[in-house]
């Protein structure tokens, strides 16, 4: 079976056919349904948004799409023969469109969306199209709380190395593919799930890694057990004939498991489970281990990436990697090449002897590990950390445990919280200067400085050599660190 595109009364409908793929099976479709339809994005530029346009320029479709600012997702898909506008507004949907593919955040009030139901015209969910897109191949969904973006890069990178060519669609830049999405020539379709609005129940996977699960968005979730049930949900969503592989040692993982009626293979760091990391060492900035699976040695791997738990993100990738049928030797290879995505512990550079680096994390889990993870790989003399909160509601659900998140930081600078997605009373409710405060309530150096050029004025006349400034955050404080290399 794979997916058509079917045109009538001016409609698009993407519809399971019978359509044979290549005689050895490996491929996809020999047509791809996308071919000529005209697709226009609301918001082409956002994490996913631009890889699944890419994905559909690969396909030979024409892709129309606005954003609110350049970037460099945006230039690149102009380059990629993409039209972009940056104005919002009924007339930037060309006359002819088939298809209009829109993110969470796009209500049904904003005028593009107006106009594409004005004019009868199919309109998506981006997750609904990659739901579709994902039913004429081998779906591989890799979802989690925290590190799916790497996971999922590094999946796409080792099984890439093992010929297998697979496509992909990531929620980040990541060089070494050369992008965030690639059509590939093989079966495989390696995809970021993301809980938020549950979009990963579009998808109807063969694999389903689960990384963890904890509180988050908690601004469309009720609950810690909502989150959980959602999760169950995609897992009771996997191929019977495919496998679901989650953390052991995570209690929430574990009970969405509990409901699938799919195989299920835990894993684990030193800790028994189906699939193990054991014997850990670090040397020469590398982290090793070996791999046991059912207690059968597999081989020991390397990774370049800094941290325990990305010791975790290589050890699902080189599970799925079996279950896939790739060549374990062109697994670990690519497990150990793999340097990581854009804004995930991202170095920077070195100025006058001081490290910059930049990283997305906005989860307190995200923010302890990396912190912990940077300390131990650079030993700087001060830890510096710029942590812009990315939603008022996140900042005040989880403030505690925000508060509790910086320990290795020698000094917290927070600037104004990042609005997006939030309502006036969530703003109203919290700001960057109580997040301060609690930070110092536990006992560690913390300064609010509300605006970009007042930290980077500030850092730039504090900065010593031996100092390490780490920029985090999902919004765009990672202007901050991009700046201070340019002034060093």
């Amino acid at each position: 079976m794979t997916l058509a595109a079917i045109k009538s009364g001016g409609k698009i409908t993407l519809q399971l056919t019978d359509t044979p793929e290549h005689g050895d099976g490996s491929s996809g479709p020999a047509i791809d349904p996308f071919t000529g339809l005209h697709v226009h994005f609301i918001g082409i530029g956002g994490s996913g948004m631009n890889g699944l346009a890419q994905m559909l320029i690969q396909s030979r479709a024409i892709v129309s799409g606005t954003d609110r600012t350049r970037s460099m997702a945006t230039e690149k898909l102009s380059a990629l023969g993409a039209k972009i506008a940056y104005d919002h507004g009924a007339a930037a949907i060309p006359p002819e469109c088939d298809m209009v593919i829109h993110s969470a955040a796009i209500k049904a009030d904003h005028p593009e969306m107006i106009e594409a139901a004005r004019r009868g015209l199919q309109i998506l969910k981006y997750a609904q199209l990659l739901g579709q897109m994902m039913t004429s191949r081998r779906g591989i969904a890799i979802a989690g709380t925290h590190g799916k973006s790497t996971t999922t890069a590094m999946t796409a990178y080792a099984l890439t190395q093992a010929a297998m060519d697979p496509s992909f669609v990531v929620g980040a830049n990541c060089r070494q593919l050369q992008g965030s999405a690639h059509g590939g020539g093989g079966r495989l379709f390696v995809v970021e799930a993301c809980e938020y609005d549950r979009s990963f129940l579009n998808l109807r996977p063969h694999i389903a890694a689960i990384l963890n699960i904890e509180e988050d968005h908690l601004d469309y979730y009720h609950d810690i057990h909502e989150i959980v049930e959602a999760f169950a949900q995609l897992l009771r969503q996997v191929d019977p004939a495919g496998a679901i592989i989650t953390q052991v040692q995570d209690e929430h993982c574990m009970a969405a498991a509990q409901v699938a009626g799919v195989k299920v293979e835990t894993y684990g760091i030193e800790t028994e489970a189906c699939w193990q990391a054991v014997n850990l060492a670090t040397a020469h900035g590398r982290q090793s281990f070996d791999v046991l699976y059912n207690n059968r040695p597999m081989g020991r791997i390397s990774i370049r990436l800094a941290g325990r738990h990305n010791v975790g993100n290589a050890l699902v990738t080189a599970a799925i990697g079996v279950h896939c049928g790739a060549n374990w030797e062109a697994v670990a290879e690519g497990i150990a090449n793999f340097g990581g995505v854009d804004r995930r512990s991202e170095f920077l550079g070195q100025r006058g002897g001081i490290n910059f680096v930049d990283d997305y994390g906005h989860h307190p889990t995200e923010i302890r590990a990396t912190l912990q993870a940077l300390r131990g790989h650079y030993a700087p003399r001060r830890l510096i950390c710029v942590f812009q909160p990315h939603q008022h509601s996140r900042t005040r659900f989880l403030l505690n445990d925000f508060a509790r998140s910086f320990a290795q930081a020698d000094l917290t600078i927070v600037p104004d919280i990042y609005f997006v997605r939030d309502s006036e009373l969530d703003r109203q409710a919290v700001n960057a200067s109580m997040l301060v405060d609690r930070i110092r309530d536990n006992g560690r150096q913390a300064r609010y400085i509300p605006d970009f050029p007042g930290i980077i004025n500030y850092l730039q006349g504090q900065l010593q050599p031996g100092d390490l400034v780490v920029s985090m955050g999902a919004g765009p404080v990672w202007e901050i660190t991009h700046e201070l290399v340019r002034r060093f």
